[in-house]
């Protein structure tokens, strides 16, 4: 473990302490999040999911930046994934709730506000899913154009706000690695059963727990950008 390692752990350990050791921040982030859901996964999102973007150029590069990485874009581009991605849960959600309803499972809706049972765990994989089928390959797709775009545009924040190429980014995108990898493995294999976690928790941790996998997921992105390679 190198010196900048330490660095980035110590800064991670010390923005992180105060939630645990003082119960008023903790209270007020409580408070804060139940009454701007939207805000908060813009937020979540912007710091946890770039986090995860930055150690996984670590993984692939040995650095956390580099030029034309471009850290504030790609925290500005996680906060509005961040909006759809809270937007997917709450459709979803009630979505599955409902279809399981009209196919004849009638107390999908009341199982998910009881403790857990093989009933709530079986409501939870419907969701899961059917967001990351329907969803999450839109969300991933969306992201790696903003993520060229980006490295395009030299990692600048005014880069960020010029037209996006997605015609010419569409087409040279690695479609092999986007399939058999990102798609065919990461969705089935860790996303299905990740976020029926995430549905089984109360509903003020599910965007939090969701953006705390972002750091999973930038290191899946890592490893298909390698794979790429």
């Amino acid at each position: 473990m190198k010196r900048n390692d330490l660095l980035f752990i110590s800064a991670l350990i010390l923005f992180f302490l105060p939630f645990f050791v003082f119960p008023a921040v903790y209270d007020a982030y409580n408070s804060f999040n139940s009454a701007h859901g939207m805000i908060m996964s813009f937020v979540k999102f912007a710091i946890l999911a770039t986090l995860g973007e930055v150690i996984g150029l670590r993984i692939k590069t040995g650095k956390y930046n580099s030029p034309g990485f471009g850290i504030l874009p790609r925290a500005i581009v996680w906060g509005f994934l961040g909006l759809t991605i809270k937007l997917a849960f709450v459709i979803f959600s009630s979505g599955t709730i409902s279809f399981l309803s009209y196919m004849g499972f009638e107390k999908a809706g009341a199982v998910m506000q009881e403790g857990f049972s093989v009933s709530k765990l079986f409501v939870a994989f419907c969701i899961s899913v059917f967001m990351n089928t329907i969803y999450a390959p839109v969300m991933m797709t969306l992201h790696k154009i903003t993520d060229t775009h980006i490295l395009n545009t030299g990692g600048t924040l005014s880069g960020l706000f010029t037209p996006i190429d997605f015609r010419g980014i569409i087409t040279n995108l690695n479609w092999d690695v986007q399939w058999n990898f990102v798609f065919k493995k990461t969705i089935p294999f860790f996303w299905y059963p990740a976020h029926t976690i995430t549905f089984l928790l109360p509903v003020d941790y599910q965007v939090l727990f969701a953006a705390i996998l972002g750091i999973a997921l930038g290191t899946i992105l890592a490893m298909a950008s390698l794979k790429g390679r």
